[in-house]
């Protein structure tokens, strides 16, 4: 019952996001549109921003349950996308509050799962240092989050799917090439043993 009741809020929430900015909801209105009342709301969250928490902290453990193994670039964009995509008005209200940093935490965690994801599917053949490693995986997951930002800075203009697709088809196979330039001056330091 208590995970029916913490879901509800949560949809209710949402809902609520979808139609107006985050400092025009209040716990009132929620309680209002999922039919309980404020003490039920404040057994499951603390206040609103605790709310915020744990919707992009449900979604990005969702992705993370959900996503083990991630083929290309473009499925990291995708699958990091989903909520978004589904919430934009939702999404572009918690990311214009005081809830941003929440949104950014998170959003980022999510990028690094996927594009962590991607490489342990994708290049296994590889072995490049373990510097070599955690760098190609900062740059390619600052490069997602900073893709996310700035199409949530410009209001997630509708172009961003295409676009997004066009770059990975421009990029295709930089990873790749990353990976195997470090691999080969790893094996060149240890004198030709990878």
């Amino acid at each position: 019952m208590a995970s029916f009741t913490r879901k509800a809020i949560m949809a209710s929430f949402v809902k609520l996001l979808e139609e107006r900015p985050l400092s025009k909801v209040t716990v009132k209105d929620i309680v209002e549109d999922c039919g309980i009342n404020r003490n039920t709301f404040y057994y499951h969250f603390e206040d609103i921003p605790s709310l915020i928490e744990a919707i992009v902290r449900e979604e990005t453990e969702t992705v993370l349950h959900n996503h083990e193994a991630i083929e290309s670039f473009e499925e990291c964009l995708e699958i990091a996308s989903r909520f978004i995509l589904q919430h934009r008005k939702a999404a572009l209200h918690i990311y214009n509050s005081s809830g941003r940093d929440i949104f950014q935490r998170y959003l980022m965690q999510m990028c690094r799962y996927v594009v962590e994801s991607y490489i342990n599917t994708k290049f296994t053949d590889f072995h490049p240092s373990e510097e070599d490693r955690d760098i190609i995986l900062q740059l390619y997951s600052c490069q997602c989050f900073g893709l996310f930002i700035d199409w949530l800075e410009g209001g997630l203009k509708d172009d961003f799917p295409r676009r997004m697709d066009r770059l990975c088809h421009l990029r295709k196979g930089l990873i790749e090439e990353t990976f195997r330039r470090s691999q080969e001056e790893l094996t060149a330091r240890n004198g030709g043993i990878a």
